[in-house]
Order: C-alpha cells, then sequence, then structure tokens
C-alpha cells in the first residue's frame, strides 16, 4: 500500500501488486480525497515508480484503459462496436477516456488485454459483473 499525508491525514493512496521476482510493480485502486491537492496522484505514482526502482523492479504496469482501443468500424464485431460506443459516449458512467488521457502522459507501452466469454447474451452479464468488480460494487457502478 502506497500512502500519501498532508499535516497527518491520509488525502491519496494505492494498493500495489508485486510480481515474484521483483519483475512488475503495478498499482490496482488509486483513490484520493477530492479536496486533496492538484496532482497528488501524479506524485503518488511517480514516487510508487521510484520506490519501486530502487527496490529492484524492472516494469510498473499502470493497468488498463478499459475499451479504448476497439474499433468503430462497421464491418467489425457487433461487440467490437458497441465497446466502441460505450467508450466514446458513456462518460456519465465511467471515465474510460480520461483514465486513457491520464494513463498517457507517462508515455506507456501499451498491450491489448482480451476478455473471454461464452457466447450469446451472457457478455452483458459479464460485463457487469467486472464493473460491479472494478467499481467497489453495483453502487459504484451507478454512482460513478
Amino acid at each position: 500500500m502506497a500512502v500519501v499525508r498532508q499535516k497527518g491525514e491520509v488525502i491519496a493512496f494505492a494498493n500495489l501488486w508485486e510480481s515474484a521476482g521483483k519483475h512488475e510493480l503495478s498499482v490496482d485502486l488509486m483513490r484520493s480525497k477530492e479536496d486533496a491537492p492538484a496532482g497528488v496522484m501524479d506524485y503518488l505514482l511517480c514516487a510508487i515508480m521510484l520506490w519501486g526502482k530502487n527496490e529492484g523492479y524492472t516494469q510498473f504496469n499502470l493497468g488498463m484503459a478499459p475499451l479504448s482501443s476497439l474499433s468503430s468500424n462497421s464491418l467489425g464485431p457487433m461487440w467490437a462496436r458497441f465497446g466502441n460506443f460505450l467508450y466514446t459516449h458513456a462518460e456519465t458512467y465511467y471515465n474510460f477516456k480520461g483514465l486513457r488521457r491520464y494513463k498517457e502522459k507517462f508515455d506507456p507501452h501499451w498491450e491489448p488485454r482480451f476478455l473471454v466469454s461464452p457466447g450469446g447474451f451472457a457478455l452483458p452479464s459479464i460485463l457487469a459483473d467486472v464493473a460491479s468488480l472494478i467499481s467497489g460494487g453495483l453502487k459504484g457502478v451507478i454512482e460513478k
């Protein structure tokens, strides 16, 4: 766990995932107080990266930018077009574009990741479960 304190009060945190053999360090959940100073999350990430480098980690993983590289091509698969539509129009529910823009400032090397599921109508249910898991429950998905 990485924590930023101001006058003894926790104003930001991130939990860390460490790979075996100190190959990769990654952040998972990151949060800051609404009234935290601007740039506190940048500071937290940079501090984590420097700590990881000093500890011998060779890579830092910023995590994913969900749905950001799906095609909107009309000849592409329906699920890809739907995912691209969500990425483009669902900012009310999840800040897909903002998350991608935030991570871009660190000039990451993006690698595709895939979710495999059964066909048919199972996918919407699976995506809802994943969104709920990431957001800390159904309430987090709905309230943003």
